[in-house]
């Protein structure tokens, strides 16, 4: 390996191992266990507080999406007012600057917009329903505030939501939850550090005497240190690895309800985001690799 670069070739070592160092680290008992076990379990615990963050940003993205540029005009009046009303509406909708196009909302539209509190059926010519108008805006945006005057002295029932009391908070609380989901992250791997701290502790203090022997023929720490970082990086990487692939299949099994599917039915994630999972083995083999290093290097120098 004298030919490889610095980085690939201690790669290389850390991955070939030495069996003689090796035999300073137990194969099998409750450090193994346990340090299979948390790996496993905290990724698996990880791949779900990457797709909740991976879910609110594409929700946030939709309700910002799906609410920016656009807005509703709702129209109350009696019945023999309404026609007049809609019409002087839509005309001064017509001249004004920023408004790409509006039109009233059929009354099939009205009726699917009222059927998840009414149920089907709802007979819209014998209740008092506001006319609503969409109203689309062009990339500059329009006066707001001018609009309503001017509606509010020709058009005395009509009422402009620009949906910004509705689209500015949804989309604050969205970025919250994805904060959360990436906080939520961060806990996991301090929590895994910790727990293959003290697994590396645990296996260095039963095996001090073997330890002793290996000093005596003239081994050093890092040489020592060494093997306990390959052993439990590997153990690291395949329970994460065990974890990563049930939580992969925990959220494919999730229900799909399609387009009318809610929040959790969009947990998974979509297209290229799947990519994300195969680094959270790869990351926890990174915290692994440090926290064990750090740990054994720390206890050998208390052993000496």
């Amino acid at each position: 390996m004298s030919g490889l670069p610095p980085r690939l070739a201690a790669l290389l070592s850390l991955l070939a191992g030495d069996p003689q160092a090796d035999r300073a680290v137990p194969p099998t008992g409750f450090t193994a266990t346990l340090t299979l076990l948390t790996a496993a379990a905290m990724t698996f615990l990880a791949v779900f507080a990457l797709a909740l963050s991976l879910a609110t940003g594409r929700l946030a993205d939709r309700w910002a999406d799906e609410l920016a540029n656009t807005a509703t005009l709702r129209i109350s009046a009696p019945a023999e007012q309404m026609a007049a009303q809609t019409r002087t509406a839509l005309e001064v909708l017509g001249q004004t600057p920023g408004i790409a196009s509006a039109r009233p909302l059929e009354d099939a539209e009205e009726a699917a917009l009222l059927e998840p509190w009414f149920g089907p059926g709802l007979p819209l010519d014998a209740l008092p329903i506001p006319r609503l108008i969409e109203i689309t805006e062009t990339g500059e945006g329009y006066d707001a505030a001018g609009l309503r005057a001017r509606l509010q002295a020709e058009v005395p029932g009509a009422m402009l939501d620009d949906h910004t009391r509705w689209r500015e908070p949804l989309v604050a609380a969205a970025g919250r939850v994805r904060l959360l989901g990436w906080t939520a992250l961060l806990l996991i791997a301090g929590s895994m550090a910790a727990m293959i701290t003290l697994a590396a502790q645990s296996a260095l203090a039963a095996n001090a005497q073997v330890i002793r022997v290996l000093r005596l023929i003239g081994a050093r720490d890092t040489y020592i240190a060494r093997a306990f970082v390959r052993r439990f990086t590997l153990r690291t990487l395949m329970g994460a690895a065990i974890g990563m692939v049930l939580g992969a299949l925990a959220l494919v099994l999730l229900p799909d309800a399609g387009d009318a599917g809610g929040f959790l039915t969009g947990l998974g994630p979509q297209g290229a985001e799947w990519l994300w999972l195969p680094l959270l083995p790869l990351l926890a083999a990174a915290t692994a690799f440090a926290a064990t290093r750090a740990a054994a290097l720390r206890t050998l120098e208390r052993q000496a």
